[in-house]
This record gives C-alpha cells, sequence and structure tokens, in this order.
C-alpha cells in the first residue's frame, strides 16, 4: 500500500511532463501594411513520445466566433477557405505532399487588407495527447495619403484684422493617424481635427489660419505629416490679391527754367498686375508739353513755369484702384544743394580717402621717431659693469681719491625730481661747493672734454684732476649712475641686473 502512495505521483508527474512538453509555438504578434505580405509562423515543437498528428487547423477569430482559414489533413490533402483561397498558402511545401509532414504549418499572407487585422489560431489535433493549440495577433496599418491645398485659387486681402483659412493639409485613410504641424514664417494658427472612418482608419484635416495682406503674398506655407516616425511634406505658395499700392518718382525738387528731360513715374505694387494707368492734373488742363505714356508722365522740350502745380496718378486693377501725388515747383535757377554731380562727389571721397590714409601714416612715423630716440635718451652708457672716469680715461694703480670726486657734467633725465639733484651733489661731499658754482664751470668742463684735464680747475674750486665720462658724443653723469668708493660709477640699470 505504501508502494502504490510513492509511484503515483511520480507517474503522474512524468505524465504531466510528456503533455506540457508538447506544445504550438508561434509568435504573439505581427504586423503588416496595407497590400503588403506578411507570414504567421506555426510550428509543432517536443512531438516526444511521437504522436499521431490528425489534422491542423487555421482560424479566424471574429467577434467571439471562430472562422476557418486553411486546413492540413494527411489523408484528405489541403483546403483554403474563401475569402482567403487566393491570398492565403502554406509556406512549407512538405505540407502538400502525399504523405506530408505538419510539425511546420507556417502561412503566408498576401496583398493585406484592413479587414485582415484580427487574431488567428493555430490548432494541432493529436492522438492520442489530444488538441494543442496557439494564437497571434495582426495588426493592419495604414499609410496615410498626403494632400495640400490652398482654401481658394486666389485669396483677396481684406481691410480688417479677419483671420481666414488659407491654406488645409489632409493625411486621409492614415492608420494609425498622423500628426500635422505646419513650418512658415507667418503669424498664424492651426486648426486640426480627426475624422473616423469606417474601416478603421483616420483621416486627418489641418486648417492654417491668417489674416490676409500684401505682406505674405509669395510667402510658402509647408505642411509636415508625421506617421509612424516617417514624415511627409508638402508646400504651397500662398497668392494673395490686393489693390495697388501707388508712389510716385520723378520730382527731384530741383526742376528750374530750361531744365531738360524731366518725367513723372507712376509706380506701382498690386497683384493681379496693373489694368490701367490714369494722370489728373489738379491746376487745370494738362500742360501741352506732357505727354502720357501708361505709367510715365514725360514733359517734352525745356522746363517753363506752366507745368508748375500738382499731378496725380491712379492705377487700378481688380481688385481696386491705388493713387498717389506730387507737387512740382519750378525754380529760375538751380538748387545749389542739388548742383554737385556724382563724378565731383567720387572725387571728393577719393581725396578724403587719401588725406585719411596720408594722417594714418604720419602718425605711424611719428610714434616710431619718438619710440627710437627715447629709447636712445635712456642708453646711458657701455655694457660694462663698472667703467673708470678719470681724466685719462682709466684710474691710477693703487690711488684711491680721498673723497669722491664730483663729476663736471652733470646731465639729468627730464623725468627725474629736484630731491634726487639735490641727493646727488649732496653725496658727492665736494666741501660746501654750492649747486650755482658747479654749473658756472660749465665752460671749463667743455674744455675739458676736449682735451681731457680741465686747465682751470683752481677757478672752479678743485686741485685735482676733474672726471669725464665719456659717452661718445656726451659728457654727462646721469642720476641713474652711482659712485663707487674706488672713483667709478655704477649704472643702475646693470647694479639691479
Amino acid at each position: 500500500m505504501m508502494f502504490l502512495n510513492l509511484v503515483l505521483p511520480l507517474m503522474s508527474i512524468v505524465l504531466i511532463r510528456d503533455v506540457h512538453g508538447q506544445m504550438v509555438q508561434m509568435d504573439s504578434s505581427k504586423s503588416g501594411f496595407v497590400g503588403s505580405q506578411v507570414e504567421l509562423s506555426c510550428q509543432f515543437v517536443n512531438s516526444n513520445p511521437p504522436v499521431k498528428i490528425s489534422q491542423v487547423t487555421w482560424q479566424k477569430l471574429v467577434n467571439g466566433t471562430k472562422q476557418n482559414v486553411a486546413i492540413a489533413n494527411p489523408a484528405l490533402g489541403v483546403s483554403v477557405l474563401s475569402p482567403f483561397k487566393e491570398r492565403v498558402r502554406f509556406k512549407n511545401p512538405a505540407v502538400r505532399q502525399r504523405t506530408p509532414s505538419l510539425e511546420d504549418t507556417t502561412i503566408v499572407f498576401s496583398k493585406l487588407k484592413l479587414s485582415d487585422e484580427s487574431t488567428y489560431i493555430c490548432e494541432y489535433t493529436t492522438f492520442p495527447a489530444g488538441n494543442r493549440e496557439n494564437t497571434v495577433n495582426l495588426t493592419v496599418y495604414a499609410r496615410p495619403m498626403i494632400q495640400m491645398s490652398l482654401s481658394t485659387p486666389s485669396i483677396v486681402a481684406g481691410t480688417k484684422d479677419l483671420k481666414m483659412t488659407v491654406a488645409t493639409c489632409v493625411s486621409a485613410n492614415g492608420k494609425p493617424p498622423s500628426v500635422i504641424t505646419w513650418k512658415t514664417d507667418l503669424d498664424g494658427e492651426n486648426n486640426t481635427q480627426e475624422i473616423r472612418n469606417p474601416d478603421g482608419t483616420v483621416t486627418v484635416r489641418s486648417d492654417y489660419l491668417v489674416v490676409p495682406s500684401r505682406e505674405i503674398h509669395q510667402q510658402l506655407l509647408t505642411c509636415i505629416s508625421t506617421y509612424n516616425d516617417e514624415q511627409y511634406t508638402d508646400s504651397v505658395t500662398l497668392n494673395i490679391q490686393y489693390e495697388p499700392e501707388v508712389i510716385m518718382e520723378g520730382f527731384d525738387g530741383n526742376w528750374y527754367l530750361n531744365r531738360e528731360n524731366v518725367q513723372l513715374t507712376c509706380l506701382a505694387d498690386a497683384n493681379p498686375p496693373i489694368s490701367l494707368f490714369q494722370w489728373r492734373y489738379l491746376n487745370g488742363t494738362m500742360p501741352s508739353t506732357a505727354e502720357l505714356r501708361d505709367d510715365v508722365l514725360m514733359f517734352k522740350g525745356p522746363v517753363t513755369y506752366d507745368i508748375a502745380g500738382t499731378y496725380v496718378c491712379e492705377a487700378t486693377n481688380s481688385i481696386g484702384t491705388g493713387s498717389a501725388s506730387v507737387e512740382v515747383i519750378v525754380t529760375e535757377s538751380p538748387n545749389s544743394t542739388h548742383e554737385m554731380s556724382e563724378e565731383p562727389r567720387q572725387i571728393f571721397a577719393i581725396i578724403g580717402g587719401a588725406v585719411s590714409c596720408g594722417t594714418v601714416l604720419l602718425a605711424a612715423i611719428t610714434l616710431l621717431v619718438v619710440f627710437f630716440y627715447r629709447r636712445r635718451s635712456m642708453f646711458k652708457g657701455d655694457y660694462s659693469t663698472k667703467k673708470q672716469i678719470l681724466g685719462n680715461g682709466y684710474s691710477k694703480p693703487g690711488s684711491v681719491p680721498s673723497h669722491p670726486s664730483v663729476p663736471h657734467s652733470l646731465t639729468f633725465s627730464e623725468d627725474s625730481d629736484e630731491e634726487k639733484k639735490l641727493e646727488l651733489y649732496r653725496s658727492s661731499n665736494t666741501l660746501g661747493r654750492s649747486i650755482q658754482e658747479f654749473h658756472n664751470c660749465h665752460d671749463s668742463r667743455m674744455k675739458a672734454y676736449h682735451t681731457g684735464l680741465i686747465e682751470d680747475h683752481e677757478r672752479c674750486g678743485h686741485s685735482e684732476q676733474t672726471y669725464i665720462y665719456d659717452y661718445g658724443s656726451e659728457v654727462e653723469v646721469s642720476v641713474d649712475m652711482i659712485p663707487q668708493m674706488d672713483g667709478s660709477v655704477i649704472s643702475k640699470e646693470e647694479w639691479y641686473v
């Protein structure tokens, strides 16, 4: 008894595994577009232990009921039922053989229709396992037809700021519906609506509204229809009709007696084009010298006082009439502000440009001269760190002055202040000699420059040789030089290097 209790559960597990191991394998969903082809796969897998397949039936689920589509029977062959007979077939040729193999009973749908969208069942009838089946959902899409058009071939501009439909974009019979957007520089708005058709498709209509005016004439308007990440575009150019806008040209304010070749021109912007030009003279009868040529009023011969007055030009098209006027004034002599012709103006422009370039060049040269001059003035010696400034140009070996002597030529830079000058004089320790006395020796120093020694040093209050600092063409000691105990000087620039 206990043995049976152990064996029966094991046998049931084996039977359940065998039963559930045999299955019908299919895709969960498939899709295609109207007019295209799609495969619905169906396979019987894991036929272990082997079973006998008695029949395979494809069915369509319609409103909860099953409708047979195709049947494969080992004994009776293959049958495809109406209305699928011309569009459905079994893909595997082995199904149609005298001894068929029914493990793979995939069918092929051709020329898909919207009505083909449904749930399909593939059912295997086997012995002794019984029936096995599975389902697949077929979705059929429909690409829409995109069409864009103007609301009317011609749109008339209104006097009021009322928006009206100028263009319409339609995405017809799409499944799923399209999304319509507009691309334009116009300041308008769109109105979109969806219409669901009996076959399951959707038609989307979008109207573009704007205030019609001459400013939007010939503007481009583009409709963009997005369907399943695909974009379709179509464009139209607006044709706005408006009455003429007129301006008059020709009178420059300088019509004087005996001037030749004067005329007035009537310029009109209109859509459709101007069909009629009319000229009127408000001061009476049109002058005898005036000659009408559509949009041009010419005056023959020299200018006289008779042509002075107000002239009106009227331009007419199918939408309306526009006008413009000008008052012609005739003077005895030319207006001085208009005497300058284009050629003298060009000459003056060239001269002005040359003067400007010359000024810039002169300024550049001046800056270069100043730069090099200042650079040369700032250089106070050679590149030797120390230089003896005794009368012979060299220091005497072993002879050191009892005190640093004052150089006889002191030249200060322009930017040095008076305190620096006084400090230099005080540090020289010249036994009380004043700055004024130092300058009084200028002539002696100049003589020393040429002879190498100052002969009349007694007059300047010195009993020893005077120093000469030779910088080529100058004899000077700048405040930038620092006196040393041995009679030499060192440049501040070199000192801090």
